[in-house]
């Protein structure tokens, strides 16, 4: 079966998977943990390159300020939880996103993992937090701007690779399977540039429910499908 290299995930659902439990939202947020697991073992498992997880968008701060550090807090302990066993298993970590935003407890524990991590050559796992993909593509397009203004670039010069380069997944794949939990069908200004040509997957299931049958559903649907990339599916055929 022809799997993906690279697989980004919207983990959507932990608010209402809460409420359906009467619990708070930060229940739903600490089950979430679980499947977090679990899809960064199948893919370490079946040999997938790359998985970029979406944690926290740059729209996730308007949430009620009780919610954010909540979240917050469950991120600075997870991490330091599961790192160690991240690192034995070859795992390389990279967070992606205006990490500036972040306290600075985070922000050193995040560093220390992607250091601790760096030279790893299993799973490439990248965690967005406070990400959002106009910045991300914004950010490219200054650092072209600047290189421009010091004389370095002509504008004409610039084309899809340097902008690419520039972005928080630059050195990966892209994605080419995107799953979103939780029934919307929408990706959220998540990836914007790099999800151009993915498949993309929506499923009902909350986060916290999301399984092992559930991420071979999301593989299966990938491999049906006819990736094209603009060429027609004669070509396809002459050239397999």
């Amino acid at each position: 079966m022809t799997q993906p290299r690279h697989v980004a995930i919207v983990m959507d659902g932990n608010g209402r998977w809460a409420r359906q439990r009467l619990l708070p939202r930060a229940a739903g947020h600490k089950a979430g943990i679980g499947p977090v697991r679990l899809c960064i073992e199948q893919c370490a498992q079946r040999g997938i390159e790359a998985l970029t997880l979406f944690a926290f968008s740059s729209e996730n701060w308007a949430r009620p300020d009780e919610e954010v550090s909540s979240l917050m807090g469950l991120f600075l302990s997870a991490l330091e939880r599961e790192v160690a066993e991240l690192h034995s298993n070859q795992v390389r970590l990279r967070f992606i996103g205006d990490v500036s935003t972040l306290s600075a407890p985070l922000q050193a524990s995040m560093a220390g993992s992607q250091s601790l991590t760096a030279a790893n050559t299993g799973l490439h796992l990248q965690i967005a937090i406070s990400y959002g993909g106009r910045w991300d593509i914004v950010s490219a397009a200054r650092q072209l701007a600047a290189r421009c203004a010091a004389g370095q670039l002509q504008p004409q010069d610039i084309d899809e690779q340097m902008l690419s380069a520039g972005l928080q997944l630059a050195g990966l794949p892209d994605p080419d399977l995107f799953i979103r939990t939780g029934g919307e069908q929408r990706i959220s200004n998540f990836l914007l540039w790099n999800l151009a040509y993915s498949e993309l997957y929506f499923t009902d299931q909350l986060w916290p429910d999301f399984d092992v049958a559930g991420f071979e559903a999301a593989l299966a649907y990938f491999a049906s499908r006819s990736r094209r990339f603009g060429r027609t599916g004669e070509q396809l055929a002459r050239s397999s």
